[in-house]
């Protein structure tokens, strides 16, 4: 089996080639040849090299390591190819660094995917994600995608346009979140049911399910259980106790929106500052090495996942991370889930972003929303959900708005220029509930320079 990953030279690819590594199972549902693609052939290299370390690390016994092939050519990485992980990064952490400072600079939050900066980085991704759908739909039409591009919710909208239900957006923050309530209920975290609901980056965990019992009442009834995990330092027991669910890190830039800002604003640097920065000196180190590239990069990724929303919680009281929250899995195991789930099609359930059919009451059918699937050969389904809180659904209707503006804005700016998508660029910048003013929103548009051509 084929598998393509497109941005095979970023950071994270390390991740994803571990989890194939471990993958015991039989060849029809195992990758044996992998294809990275990236625009920047000194990445893969770089990337090449730890690879070809981590190959050589490999535990005895274990199926044929994956052949590995690079390549800068994009129909060349797509044509055959059974699935397809899209991983890109466009305009590279140099974009990043901008959409987060820009915002600031006007007082409003500057995050990579969160507020003005989402809208920026979806401003720059979504022609460029939407050109992608379209060859892998002339090139490799019966390929399965699955989409790690941030933002991931809007990105996986536009692409399933072309490509329908053969895409599939994931993240991993719900499933950090869902397993840090269970180990904190003393449950183990793959025998529990969660009841999960919302968009990319903008959700909540209503229910913990353990035995057939919900025992979401017991965690919010006990502040020291709740105070003992990420998500309960970041929001803390009483405001979680008040909503009655679990909400998502990336919600602390909402509900704690002057303290992340001015937390922010106070750190020497922005994080896609930090990882411009970090990343570059690990390219080269890695690139020119003579050997020791996998351990230069798992020191980078320990350092990264260490520093990982320093802001947020800086904001919050200061505390370190969870030792069980390093590993920097996450992306990698869920990816290799769906793609076992499809090709051995062996039912298993998953929360990701899909379309929404009737599953969130509220939304239409074609908004992607982020909710437990089940998952098998004929792709992922969403579960019904029952009813949202209308705090929760105001928020996701919301930002639903900001995402298609941003989608339109893109579709405008590749079919007639810049000027042509200005209204709905604005109107997805002005419309965020984290931009407090339209003059702000025009101001951040014009000093981005977006929208732009692809």
């Amino acid at each position: 089996m084929r598998l393509t990953v497109l941005g095979g030279g970023g950071f994270r690819m390390p991740l994803v080639y571990r989890a194939l590594l471990e993958d015991t199972g039989d060849d029809a549902g195992r990758c044996t040849e992998l294809v990275l693609y990236d625009t920047d052939p000194h990445r893969l290299d770089a990337i090449g090299a730890v690879l070809a370390e981590q190959t050589k690390d490999r535990r005895a016994g274990l199926p044929a390591a994956p052949t590995v092939r690079a390549t800068t050519d994009l129909d060349d990485a797509l044509r055959g190819a059974d699935f397809v992980f899209s991983a890109i990064r466009v305009g590279g952490l140099e974009g990043r660094a901008r959409d987060e400072r820009i915002p600031l600079g006007e007082g409003v939050l500057g995050q990579e995917t969160v507020g003005a900066g989402g809208v920026l980085y979806g401003l720059r991704t979504l022609p460029v994600a939407t050109r992608i759908a379209e060859r892998v739909a002339a090139v490799a039409p019966d390929a399965w995608v699955i989409n790690f591009t941030n933002p991931a919710g809007m990105v996986t909208e536009a692409m399933r346009r072309v490509l329908g239900d053969r895409v599939i957006g994931i993240c991993d923050s719900p499933v950090g979140l869902c397993r840090r309530a269970a180990r904190a209920l003393g449950a183990d975290p793959d025998r529990a049911v969660y009841d999960y609901v919302g968009l990319n980056h903008l959700g909540w965990l209503r229910g913990v399910v353990v035995d057939g019992r919900d025992r979401m009442p017991e965690l919010l009834a006990d502040a020291g259980a709740l105070e003992s995990f990420e998500e309960g330092k970041l929001f803390g027991a009483e405001w979680l106790q008040t909503l009655g669910a679990l909400p998502n890190e990336y919600l602390h830039y909402y509900y704690f929106n002057r303290e992340a800002v001015a937390s922010i604003r106070q750190a020497p640097a922005t994080r896609g500052e930090f990882l411009r920065e970090q990343q570059a000196r690990f390219y080269e180190s890695a690139r020119t090495a003579d050997g020791g590239a996998l351990a230069a990069w798992e020191r980078t990724r320990l350092e990264r996942e260490t520093t990982y929303l320093a802001a947020s919680r800086e904001a919050s009281g200061g505390w370190e991370r969870d030792s069980c929250d390093l590993d920097g899995g996450g992306y990698d195991r869920i990816a290799l889930a769906i793609m076992r789930a499809i090709a051995r099609d062996e039912r298993t359930a998953l929360i990701l972003n899909v379309g929404n059919r009737t599953a969130v009451p509220g939304l239409d059918a074609d908004a992607v929303v982020e909710v437990p699937c089940l998952v098998d050969a004929g792709g992922a389904r969403p579960m019904a959900t029952g009813a949202v809180a209308p705090d929760q659904l105001g928020l996701m209707l919301s930002l639903k708005a900001v995402e298609r503006a941003t989608i339109e804005a893109a579709g405008a700016a590749v079919a007639a220029g810049p000027a042509a998508a200005r209204g709905a660029a604005l109107r997805a910048l002005a419309l965020h509930p984290l931009v407090d003013s339209v003059n702000v929103a025009a101001r951040i548009l014009d000093a981005a320079g977006l929208p732009t051509r692809a």
